[in-house]
This record gives C-alpha cells, structure tokens and sequence, in this order.
C-alpha cells in the first residue's frame, strides 16, 4: 500500500505510520461524506462564507487522492443538497461559480488518474451552464475503470426514495430490490463508511436507504481541514468496528 503513496508521503510521518496500521484487505469499498464546517471554519477566520468553501475544495481533493490510493471502489461527497437552496441567493451563485471552476481545473487530473466522475440528485434543476460543465466532466471520465467520485447535487434522499418507489411501482412490484434497483446509487457498492465532519451528529437526509448498515464515523475537524491524515484516521477507525449486519457474531 506505502508503494502507492511513495513520493507524497514518509513512512516515519504521522502520515505514514497511520498508512502502516491500515489492513489493505479491509478498505472500505465505499466511503460516503457529509462536508460539513466550511462555513464556520470561514467565521472563525473573519473570512466569508464562500472562502470556507474554496478552502474545502483541497479537503476534496485530499479525500479523492487518498482514497484512489487505497483502492477505495467508490467516493460520494454531499455537495449541495435541496434544503440548500434556502441559502443566500449570493452564496448558492458563489457554489456554482466555484463548481464549474473546480471542475474544469480538476478534471484533466482526474481523468489522468483513472477516476469517473459522476453525480447523483436532480441536477435537471441546476442552471443549464452548470448542467453544460457536470456533462463535460462525466464525458471527459466515461471510459476511466478506476475508483468512482460521486457528487450528490441538488439531492436529497426522501426525494431519492419516493423517486425509486415510484419507478419501481411503474414497472411492476414494489420490493426491496426493485427500489433499490431505481435509487441514484444503482451499481455503485453498498456504502461502508459515512463520514461527517464539524461535530454534528445528523444525517441531513443524506443517503438514508443506503446507509441502513454502514458504519458512521463523525469528526469535530471542519472540513477544510479535513485532509489525507483524517481520511486515514477515518479508516483505521472503521477497521476497528465489528461489523454484525444485525446479527450476532458467533463464539
């Protein structure tokens, strides 16, 4: 696994020695997170909000590098939700200013690294200019084999569920399988990890299907600080846990 890492980071970091506990053949194949703090790690600084936000864009970057590393299947990062859109009107345009900027100095990198990007939610409703650049990107990785970043815009998940129970009804019975078969998430593994950072312990309508069995690990580090160090703290966390899907485990 350091192999994977040579260059980018020392065996005797803080870094380093945390890659060394990690059990290669217990990775999280799916890593969901809810990237909170942004704003407050911003206040804290007398800073707007929207420069917490540009800020966390490197935490973004830390998480997608350090997860294609590990081998993690498939990353989900709860961008923008629906209830968002009761933000300011000056700060949902900075998101989608930022977004499109993001996108288009990142993806090149992205693609270089074997990653698709893809998204989930409503994003019909986005403005056509951000529809324009989220295609360019998914077009730009649709080849790519490697690890999945998954960005849920405009999403939020009892939308998501009435959505599939709806689709699911229009083609025959409602059962577990056939609303699962019609969520966003439909090919993508079972999620195994879900990350919160800031300290809240809510799921803010956030993959509530998906994550009936995932291990949640919630953080007081704000997003923008949240970088390779956490994401491996996270993990190791997560191999700690015994998973029982509620069931008992036998003696």
């Amino acid at each position: 696994m350091l192999e994977s890492f040579q260059g980018i980071v020392k065996s005797n970091s803080a870094e380093g020695r945390l890659l060394a506990v990690i059990d290669p053949a217990r990775v999280p194949a799916h890593i969901a997170v809810i990237m909170d703090g942004n704003g407050r790690w911003a206040k804290l600084r007398g800073k707007p909000r929207l420069f917490g936000h540009r800020e966390g864009s490197g935490s973004v970057k830390a998480i997608i590098d350090t997860c294609a590393r590990l081998g993690v299947k498939a990353v989900t990062l709860y961008a923008f939700s629906t209830e968002n859109w009761k933000r300011p009107k000056s700060e949902i345009a900075g998101l989608m200013t930022m977004l499109k900027r993001v996108i288009r100095k990142e993806i090149d990198e992205v693609s270089k690294n074997n990653i698709r990007f893809q998204t989930i939610g409503d994003t019909n409703a986005l403005s056509p200019d951000v529809q324009k650049e989220l295609q360019f990107a998914r077009d730009r990785t649709s080849v790519n084999t490697g690890m999945v970043m998954n960005v849920a815009l405009n999403y939020g998940s009892r939308a998501e569920i009435v959505r599939a129970a709806r689709l699911a009804a229009a083609s025959g019975e409602i059962t577990e399988e056939s609303i699962d078969n019609n969520l966003y998430t439909h090919g993508l593994p079972q999620i195994d990890l879900l990350i919160r950072t800031s300290g809240e312990f809510r799921i803010s309508n956030f993959l509530l299907w998906q994550i009936a069995y995932s291990e949640i690990y919630v953080t007081p580090t704000l997003f923008p600080d949240f970088r390779r160090k956490q994401v491996l703290e996270a993990i190791i966390d997560y191999q700690k846990r015994d998973r029982r899907y509620g069931g008992v485990k036998l003696q």
